[in-house]
């Protein structure tokens, strides 16, 4: 009697609508909810800062513990979900975030307006800390939970929409938080990310079903595994992919790290007020969102580098074009200085807009099937790394030098990345619609 061939996961008989559906109450929907609640928080963490006592470095230096958190938090919050599971460490530090947010409300919002003092801001850092570390677990859960629940025809497709939605929490919560501060005070940011938080818990708790990050079970006889000279080379083979391939994609990190910090201090130095720099970033934030779900198309049906390779490319340019354009349209007037900036944001949104999700889909792409929750812990500690070390770069490079010369090193870099990958991600990760293969 023939056995019979196992079902090809390309046969999945749900339509992509219906998988992105059915993931939208466990993962989509909370992740949305947790960056409303955080994108509001970090614009106001300096100003809270500077109101509890804080100096101005002290202040800027706060917001480090997220990027901190970014670097260390990766392999403790992979060793927690393998231990109990997605949905409980998703849980637990869902209920950690809500009680963090109180209890910076409860303590902190009476204080708001200058009558701070040292344990007021000692709570403030041990708040952020507590936050930084719940939200590593509930980022590196969802990663691994859809390297599961995604079939592999459509990876790209659910992991760039999974970016899609950050962009669109990170654009809503600055005005919910703009709302609530009016309303209220600084401190009640706190709520809104709290109530947002939340509701984010309940629905993993009552829609994300058990994933395969969780507790392996134990040989029979509580013998323990023999660590074979295969599975050795199995480790050494997964670690040398992740190295080639973060070698490439650490560039587009770094690059959305430093936009935020180059971008205005170039519009500052060109001569224009605030409210121009705004104008200029919500534009190229509104085109990123447009190119979401095109971008995970395109990588599921032509391959991983037919999005990366762009990505890091265009980005490079916007960069390069920003320095050569700061330069050169220097002196010239208000509406030289817009084009000098707005010409290449829009260029670096186009780049960044393709690369929604590509990090995650490359991370689960290189990471084996068992074991992946460890594996994606360590990518994520590799890349970051680089968004810890990008900041660092662009004050040493503006400590000598003007700030178009930062963005003309974070050009060269991602130029740089592009070109690696057009060499190694063909290589390494899937090259096409895995229907036609």
């Amino acid at each position: 009697m023939t056995t019979p061939a196992p079902r090809s996961p390309s046969r999945d008989p749900r339509t992509p609508a219906q998988v992105l559906r059915g993931l939208t109450p466990s993962v989509y929907a909370p992740t949305l909810l947790e960056f409303i609640g955080l994108a509001a928080l970090m614009p106001v963490v300096p100003l809270l800062a500077r109101d509890l006592g804080f100096s101005i470095p002290q202040a800027a230096a706060l917001t480090m513990i997220f990027g901190l958190a970014s670097f260390l938090g990766p392999i403790p919050a992979g060793r927690l979900i393998s231990r109990i599971g997605a949905r409980g460490a998703l849980v637990i530090t869902g209920v950690l975030l809500v009680a963090s947010n109180l209890a910076a409300f409860a303590l902190i919002g009476p204080v708001v307006g200058g009558d701070g003092d040292r344990a007021h801001r000692l709570v403030l850092i041990g708040l952020l800390l507590v936050m930084a570390a719940s939200i590593q677990v509930w980022q590196l859960g969802r990663q691994s939970y859809l390297g599961t629940a995604l079939p592999p025809t459509m990876r790209a497709r659910g992991m760039t929409l999974f970016g899609g939605v950050i962009r669109i929490g990170e654009v809503i919560g600055p005005l919910l938080g703009a709302i609530v501060i009016a309303l209220g005070s600084m401190a009640w940011v706190f709520l809104l990310f709290a109530v947002s938080s939340a509701a984010g818990t309940v629905m993993i708790a009552l829609f994300l079903p058990p994933g395969e990050a969780g507790p392996a079970p134990a040989p029979p006889g509580g013998a323990r595994r023999p660590r074979t000279a295969a599975r050795s080379r199995l480790d050494r083979a997964v670690l040398r992919r992740m190295i080639a391939v973060g070698i490439g994609i650490s560039p587009v990190m770094m690059a959305r790290v430093n936009r935020p910090v180059i971008v205005p201090l170039l519009g500052d130095s060109l001569g224009l007020d605030p409210m121009w720099i705004s104008i200029v970033f919500g534009v190229s934030a509104a085109l990123e969102i447009l190119l979401v779900l095109p971008a995970g198309t395109l990588m599921d049906r032509y391959g991983r580098a037919a999005v990366a390779v762009p990505c890091a490319l265009l980005m490079g340019t916007g960069f390069l074009l920003l320095a050569v354009l700061g330069t050169t349209l220097d002196g010239r007037g208000q509406g030289s200085a817009l084009v000098a900036l707005l010409v290449p944001s829009l260029l670096i949104g186009v780049g960044n807009g393709l690369g929604a999700g590509i990090v995650m889909t490359l991370g689960i792409d290189v990471s084996p099937v068992h074991g992946r929750t460890t594996y994606l812990a360590w990518w994520n500690t590799m890349l970051g790394a680089g968004r810890l070390a990008a900041p660092l770069v662009v004050t040493g490079i503006t400590l000598v030098a003007p700030v178009a010369v930062a963005g003309a090193a974070t050009g060269a870099v991602c130029v740089a990345g592009g070109r690696w990958m057009t060499r190694i991600l063909p290589r390494v990760t899937p090259s096409g619609s895995i229907r036609r293969r």
